[in-house]
């Protein structure tokens, strides 16, 4: 498995997070089937996915599979195996995925909830507004580096998926709320991290844990009752985006997607709105 784990962070460039997902889908699959990779057959990897039916939903069990036919592909590549028994097994069907969008009433509601007396209010008005202003994932944010910030220019500097970089423009609305968290930010707990944005009251990096409870309780106080997590300020930001005029391809290249069908996913965009921009720009619409 370290071998397994190091191919996708070296080679496949996966995150942590992901290498730790893929890992642990292996593990408990080999673990359940009582076989070794080079020995595993189809009806193993069938008989596995249908044993978590009812614990994990259809997106979940295609992720389950995706994890195990990485791992397969990887024993092919090593020479262990000459096939991979995840080729004969049908993926679950997904219906198109449609997380939950903010409206902009709703964002200004969940921004005005947050107390800014306190350097923990002033800290967590920064990370919505660089949630919602730049469209960060949430693991963006917990990594991202005051050096990576340039308020002056306007801009951000984020290392992405797959190590990738991107630029983001940084509004006015955020850029102000980044810098007075700056005059209020706690001394890190260790060198290490004195380059990390976002610190806790030890003056360690901020977890995702920790963000997702936060804006959990804001939205409460906002009295907004939508199941919303971090990434709906992602989905919330390109959606407004696209609602607004902006071009399918320059969202594509802020949200850092490399397809451009992921983009049209996160862009759950009213028919109207695409109704009245074909007929706008239409030369044959008078």
């Amino acid at each position: 498995m370290k071998r397994y784990a190091y191919y996708l962070k070296v080679e496949r460039q996966m995150s942590p997070n992901t290498v730790a997902a893929y890992c642990a889908d292996v593990s408990d699959f080999l673990d359940n089937s009582g076989k070794d990779g080079a020995s595993a057959d189809t009806s193993d990897v069938e008989d596995y996915v249908a044993s978590r039916s009812n614990d994990l939903s259809k997106r979940s069990q295609a992720r389950l599979l995706s994890s195990l036919r990485s791992y397969f592909d990887w024993l092919i590549l090593e020479g262990e195996r000459k096939d991979n028994p995840c080729d004969r097994v049908d993926t679950p069907k997904l219906g198109r995925y449609l997380p939950a969008v903010l409206s902009v009433e709703e964002v200004a509601a969940i921004m005005d909830s947050v107390d800014l007396r306190s350097w923990q209010g002033l800290r967590d008005r920064a990370i919505l507004e660089v949630l919602y202003g730049c469209g960060l994932r949430v693991s963006e944010v917990c990594c991202l580096l005051i050096s990576q910030v340039y308020l002056e220019e306007g801009f951000v500097r984020v290392i992405g998926k797959g190590n990738k970089e991107r630029l983001v423009p940084l509004g006015e609305m955020a850029a102000d709320a980044f810098s007075a968290w700056l005059e209020v930010r706690p001394a890190p707990s260790a060198t290490e991290y004195g380059d990390i944005a976002f610190l806790n009251r030890f003056g360690n990096p901020l977890s995702r844990v920790s963000i997702f409870n936060m804006i959990k309780k804001q939205s409460l106080l906002a009295g907004v009752r939508k199941e919303i997590s971090p990434h709906t300020f992602r989905h919330s930001f390109a959606t407004h985006l696209i609602e607004n005029g902006a071009d399918l391809r320059v969202v594509q290249e802020m949200l850092g997607h490399e397809s451009i069908l992921t983009t049209e996913i996160y862009t759950h965009i009213d028919s109207r709105t695409w109704q009245a921009a074909v007929l706008e720009h239409h030369p044959r619409n008078k």
